[in-house]
């Protein structure tokens, strides 16, 4: 008689293999592990999304911004603005004591006006022959030499009066009043505060749309407000380390609330991109295609 019990764990060993062939459950983990590059790749495409539409913060700077320094060595006698004063163009921002240089130009004036004379004393002269060829070009000379040394001291006196080469703003006064100053001495910061600029890095994926006109806006702190801006120009070598590139840009428009140094978010969103149409219908025509090859060889049948 055959002894069940001794044949029940073979039987049990069969019937667990068989079930797991049929359940074959290495699929199921072969089949998250196809899914899963699936959701990574999702999440990458919205990353990368979300990095087309990014924030970068960018500062206003003055288009127009000039140190003036002293021409001369003197002492200030009048500085007629202060800082955060506007002035206009042409307009005296430094006014240097300059008494002793107009003295001595009262004094190569008046030897300029006796030269003048003996030349022209001699020029007469010489044409009525009572005076020598070598005397009659000394005068002239001397004339010259004189005309130089007053130029020279006509010269020194025009840079007494510092006047402003452009409308704007005192930005920083460096001297005061009644302070004697040494030629090439820094005395004012200026700045024209009617145009201003902003330079800012962008991401280098980003070059093949950011060109020079494109708009955005940029979002200041300081007034809470939005700014239409406009690119004027952008640096044509990319950063291989940082994979950047340097943008310059300019706000499009006059607002009298803003200024230099003034500090904000610039909100830049690419282009809309299209789908390619032809791309999009080509596994339509396709499957047009080889329906229609079908139907050819069913007809020729």
């Amino acid at each position: 008689m055959i002894n069940v019990k001794r044949f029940w764990p073979a039987a049990v060993a069969v019937v667990f293999v068989i079930v797991m062939i049929e359940w074959r459950p290495w699929h199921v983990f072969t089949n998250s592990d196809k899914v899963a590059p699936a959701s990574q790749e999702v999440s990458m495409d919205e990353s990368a999304l979300d990095a087309g539409k990014q924030d970068i913060r960018a500062q206003l700077s003055a288009v127009t911004y000039n140190s003036i320094a002293s021409e001369l060595s003197a002492k200030i006698s009048e500085l007629p603005f202060k800082e955060g004063q506007a002035f206009k163009v042409g307009q005296v921002l430094v006014v240097f004591d300059c008494a002793t240089q107009q003295a001595q130009y009262q004094k190569t004036k008046a030897v300029l006006s006796i030269a003048d004379r003996n030349y022209q004393t001699n020029k007469k002269l010489l044409a009525l022959g009572s005076v020598g060829r070598i005397e009659y070009e000394n005068s002239y000379s001397e004339y010259l030499k004189a005309k130089a040394e007053n130029d020279e001291l006509a010269s020194v006196l025009a840079r007494c009066n510092v006047l402003a080469p452009y409308s704007g703003l005192i930005v920083e006064q460096k001297v005061r009043a009644q302070q004697y100053v040494q030629a090439g001495q820094p005395l004012l910061d200026i700045l024209d505060n009617s145009a201003l600029e902003l330079e800012f890095v962008a991401p280098s994926k980003w070059s093949p749309w950011l060109t020079a006109g494109y708009k955005f806006e940029i979002k200041l702190d300081e007034t809470g407000k939005s700014y239409p801006a406009k690119i004027t120009r952008v640096n044509g070598k990319i950063d291989p380390v940082s994979q950047t590139i340097k943008v310059a840009a300019v706000i499009d428009g006059e607002f009298k609330e803003i200024g230099a140094g003034m500090s904000g978010v610039l909100v830049i969103n690419p282009p809309e991109t299209t789908s390619n149409p032809d791309v999009t219908n080509a596994p339509s025509t396709a499957n047009s295609a080889s329906s229609n090859t079908g139907n050819k060889s069913t007809n020729s049948k």
